[in-house]
């Protein structure tokens, strides 16, 4: 052997060892540096949740190796999801974080994981079936709205998808019987909304059912499929309609109808076991504060006062008699002014007119903000299986390649749930500059780790969306005192929230005593209050951070306003909110307060 190749031969031996020396901890231990520890944890995470892989689409097209997969719904999955949450804050926690050069990007991992952590113990206290975000509707909207089918592959792979749905709702089930064995059962009445959406999803035909004609529509434009091989496909996917998804919903109504006799009405989470715990958990889980649920009923009583003495104001003005608050924002959702035809020309005109608004505003930010995302955003109604229940409306941020852009979903459901007067402030709320700005913006971000550009933290995102309302209110786009009323009801409606989520679960109040408080200081339509209600009953604590959270970034600003005087730069101060994606409330004030310090030694 010649002395150069056993230099080559040498050479490559210590290239070999110097990539596994760092690839095997990388992939199996402690990773080398904190960075490649950030990013093997969410790829992890990613790769558990394909269904979450479809969202984000990370991965390009030609690499897809998840899209004919569902997620592990199984009890089993949960409870190594809980010890692998363990194990990784334990591996960050080896880090030295005041070596670190982003010492953020640990803080807000560490809160995440320490939150996971501690919530382990309640992680079979929810409801995964319930009437708003249960899995029996989040599985075919996934189907529907997320799943693309945008060539032959991602077809065959929808069809594969509904072949996988049987094992996915038994896996839902056993995780219902398991929780039942520990005491956790959702009152009657959401069962009893559950199997009404559940009778209603399976009552057509399977030819005529929407994941099957979704499928047939989706089809016909593809380029890349034959007209046998789609034919196929569509035999493929009514087969497995009729044989795979009736079926498996069928056994979630025979379940649901044997836990309807075991069901009480009780509403509030303190009849779980170690309940109370449990809410107070839920509270810093959602508010990412320490606030107490008496603290936060506290707030709320302030604030609804508070706003409901302006908005008697304006109505006065306006020559309406307003001692009844609530009786006189019912005649104002009425008044023939403020209202849609009940049509689907009429629902078609609300989803035009909600654009109208966010195209408006989108073009009037000049000088408030520094950074706008590159996404464009639609405006689209919820589908209709999902009307019912579900909320007034939310946002959907654009997948990470562009493939199509954020959606902000009106529910038509009620026409007099779009009162004229409500609608700017809710399109501010859910697309610009609330929800569409902050999400898609922090997915934009490139310098900082994946997790922050897509961790939730719901004071944070819910706290923004709600200061942007007030934002486009201070700038002149609320001038009108209808408009302004609207915003006014917008504000009213989340204090009132503090008030009734920490009554049912902290204080015992009943569902109707939450629905009449509500409905008496609102004025909301009725059918809006009770969907919004069973709402709180089902997602425990989540309502208390939209109110927290808007007050302590809307505190952050006038601190920093004070502080700053003259050298106080309103886009300036948004662009640290934004840019540094979703965080808790405590390190965004960190993150705000050192901000001041450099403006200060400028």
């Amino acid at each position: 052997m010649t002395r150069t190749r056993k230099w080559v031969l040498g050479l490559s031996a210590a290239v070999v060892l110097a990539l596994a020396a760092f690839i095997v901890p990388t992939i199996w231990f402690k990773p080398w540096s904190v960075e490649h520890f950030y990013g093997r944890t969410f790829l992890k995470a990613g790769l558990d949740s394909p269904m979450l892989m479809s969202q984000l689409r990370v991965v390009p097209s030609r690499l897809d190796f998840y899209s004919h997969r569902l997620d592990d719904r199984s009890v089993e999955f949960r409870q190594e999801q809980a010890r692998w949450l363990e194990r990784q804050l334990a591996i960050l926690r080896s880090y030295d974080r005041d070596r670190l050069r982003d010492p953020l990007s640990y803080d807000v991992l560490e809160w995440f994981l320490v939150d996971g952590v501690d919530g382990s113990r309640f992680m079979f206290h929810n409801y995964p079936v319930n009437q708003m975000f249960g899995e029996q509707t989040n599985l075919p909207d996934f189907l529907l709205n997320v799943h693309q089918i945008n060539g032959r592959r991602d077809a065959r792979n929808y069809v594969r998808r509904l072949s996988a749905v049987g094992d996915y709702m038994d896996q839902v089930m056993e995780g219902g019987r398991y929780r039942e064995e520990l005491g956790v059962v959702p009152p009657r009445f959401v069962i009893e909304r559950v199997l009404a959406q559940v009778r209603e999803f399976v009552a057509s035909s399977p030819a005529e059912h929407v994941l099957h004609t979704h499928f047939v529509e989706a089809t016909a434009a593809l380029d890349d499929l034959s007209a046998e091989r789609r034919e196929r496909l569509i035999a493929e996917s009514l087969a497995e309609v009729e044989g795979t998804v009736y079926p498996a919903y069928r056994r979630l109504i025979g379940e649901l109808e044997r836990l309807e006799n075991v069901a009480t009405t009780d509403a509030g989470v303190w009849k779980l076991p170690a309940g109370d715990d449990y809410y107070a958990h839920l509270l810093r889980h959602y508010t990412t504060t320490t606030m107490t649920a008496a603290e936060i009923h506290g707030v709320g009583l302030s604030e609804v006062a508070r706003i409901q003495a302006e908005m008697r104001g304006i109505l006065e003005a306006e020559g309406y008699a307003a001692a009844d608050l609530g009786a006189a924002m019912q005649a104002l959702h009425r008044d023939d002014r403020f209202t849609w035809p009940d049509t689907e020309e009429g629902r078609a005109a609300i989803l035009a007119h909600y654009q109208e608004l966010v195209d408006e505003i989108s073009q009037g930010l000049d000088g408030l903000f520094r950074s706008r995302p590159a996404a464009p955003v639609r405006v689209e109604r919820v589908p209709v299986f999902r009307e019912a229940n579900t909320a007034g409306a939310y946002y959907t941020p654009p997948p990470l390649d562009g493939s199509r852009p954020g959606i902000f979903w009106a529910n038509l459901r009620n026409v007099e749930e779009h009162a004229r007067f409500t609608m700017r402030t809710l399109a501010y709320h859910e697309a610009v500059p609330g929800h569409h700005f902050q999400m898609a913006l922090a997915q934009e971000q490139t310098g900082m780790p994946f997790f922050r550009r897509v961790l939730p933290f719901t004071a944070y995102t819910e706290g923004w969306a709600l200061y942007a309302e007030q934002v486009a209110a201070e700038h002149g786009f609320q001038d009108d005192p209808y408009d302004r009323l609207g915003y006014l009801a917008a504000q009213l409606f989340r204090a009132v929230r503090l008030v009734v989520d920490t009554g049912i679960h902290a204080k015992r109040w009943t569902r109707e005593q939450a629905i009449d408080y509500m409905a008496a200081n609102t004025g909301v339509p009725e059918s809006d209050v009770v969907a919004e209600i069973e709402r709180y009953i089902v997602m425990p604590g989540q309502a208390t951070a939209y109110m927290v959270g808007r007050l302590k970034i809307l505190g952050l600003r006038e601190a920093a306003r004070a502080r700053l005087g003259e050298s106080f730069d309103l886009a300036e101060f948004h662009d640290v909110v934004l840019t540094g994606g979703a965080m808790p409330l405590t390190l965004l004030e960190r993150r705000v307060d050192e901000w001041v310090e450099t403006v200060t030694f400028r």
